[in-house]
């Protein structure tokens, strides 16, 4: 069978060569994943080759299965966001032990797995209402937003003010220059905007600690070299930890998880398929159920190799843009991820002050599911609002998604408007309850 004919081209309306350039087109949106993943997960202890390397196995496998499986352009990579809470509020807040968090996000695959197959996820999904969903995409760019600004030492604490920014020095130059230009490229629609930003800020970096220190007292080195070439460290094959994270302490981290993949990666599969008229006969996604389930095995891989869970990448959009329609469009993604494997001294060089930019303008691109919420009918507002603030505030996607649910049940309860509450909603409001009971 030839490759035409596996994928589909030429009822596609595609050919093999609009199809690799797409495939490369999308690997440069997203390939930022490669060095950011491992900077926020190495934050919580894990090593940084370790988790390069989960990461780098979760991209080409899970965008592998898109491809051939699924047949669908869209590449899988560890999920902004997810990755956040599983170091921020998992590891560092909730003191969780990182092999326990691997097997908490090992479990919300089989959950994904279990949703799939029996098309529970989809229908979920469809009975939550929108304005949480959209909110709560909004609140996770917020939240990573915060944490670029934090990583970049912008924002630090302040007793009289809870948070400030920090006065101008070396280090808060070199990000506002990485920023500035990695948001022009941006804004001018360059491919690879984000990651060629990264490197001009790490280049930036270079002289800090050695021509002039980052501030008063201080002045080491941010930007040390490794070396270029390194075996792969696949250290982090199956160290999670199965029993500690069944315990009833790690449902609501579970749940958390679960809620925020099954939204991210149906949101992004909804998207794609309207943007790009990627519908079958019934209006709804192409090959969406194959879709979900790739998500759920990405997820299952992530807990195993040592990732915080993988999920459908909303910049698989440049690749379908530039003409990708097919599978094979994920395939040359997902083989463009192998050569960074054998990287891992070369991209360990790049400090978090160079990934920050980045983290911010994520929570640009994340944050415009605002513009879908109705703000003037408040018994929609309220809610929605609740959940989009409390995720940066609390430094938490949980407590966002608690209390935006609670509210929403409560004020529609009290307003006379019980008929906007349905079974799954209820469902959700027992669990999230029982979850702040256990937290308590």
């Amino acid at each position: 069978m030839s490759i035409k004919t596996f994928f589909g081209i030429g009822a596609a309306r595609t050919d093999v060569s609009t199809e690799i350039i797409a495939g490369f087109s999308s690997f440069l949106a997203m390939s930022y994943i490669i060095v950011v993943n491992p900077s926020i997960l190495s934050q919580a202890g894990m090593p940084f080759a370790g988790v390069l390397t989960a990461t780098i196995i979760v991209c080409f496998f899970s965008s592998l299965l898109m491809g051939l499986y699924a047949n669908n352009p869209i590449l899988v990579a560890p999920g902004m966001g997810l990755n956040a809470f599983f170091t921020y509020t998992v590891v560092i807040g909730m003191k969780v032990p990182w092999e326990t968090a691997l097997g908490a996000v090992f479990w919300s695959g089989i959950i994904f797995l279990i949703l799939s197959v029996f098309k529970i996820r989809t229908y979920i999904v469809k009975a939550i209402p929108r304005p949480l969903r959209y909110a709560v995409s909004a609140g996770i760019g917020l939240f990573i937003t915060l944490i670029g600004f934090a990583n970049a030492k912008f924002l630090v604490a302040n007793p009289a003010t809870i948070i400030s920014i920090s006065p101008l020095n070396p280090a808060i130059i070199t990000f506002l220059a990485g920023f500035l230009f990695t948001a022009v490229l941006v804004v001018r629609k360059v491919k690879g905007a984000i990651l060629m930003g990264i490197v001009f800020t790490t280049f930036l970096a270079f002289p800090i600690g050695r021509w002039y220190g980052i501030g008063p007292g201080v002045s080491h080195t941010l930007v040390n070299w490794k070396g270029v070439f390194a075996a792969p460290d696949f250290s982090l094959l199956f160290k999670l930890d199965l029993v500690h994270s069944l315990k009833w302490s790690m449902l609501p981290i579970i749940f958390a998880f679960v809620f925020t993949d099954m939204f991210d990666s149906l949101s992004t599969f909804v998207g794609l398929a309207e943007a790009s008229g990627m519908l079958d006969e019934n209006g709804e996604p192409r090959n969406v159920k194959r879709s979900l389930l790739t998500d759920a095995f990405s997820t299952t891989l992530s807990g195993l190799v040592g990732s915080s869970p993988g999920t459908a990448y909303i910049e698989s959009a440049v690749g379908i843009e530039a003409g990708g329609r097919t599978g094979l469009t994920a395939v040359v993604g997902a083989l463009l991820f192998l050569p960074f494997l054998f990287l891992a001294p070369l991209l360990s060089v790049i400090p978090a002050i160079a990934t920050a930019p980045s983290l911010v303008l994520v929570g640009v691109f994340m944050i415009s599911p605002v513009t879908k919420i109705k703000w003037l009918q408040l018994d929609d507002a309220i809610p929605a609002f609740l959940a989009m603030v409390l995720i940066p505030f609390t430094y938490s996607i949980t407590q966002g998604i608690v209390w935006g649910f609670l509210s929403w049940t409560a004020i529609k309860l009290l307003t006379g408007k019980r008929s906007e509450i349905n079974t799954s909603i209820v469902i959700i409001d027992l669990f999230v309850i029982l979850a702040l009971l256990l937290k308590n």
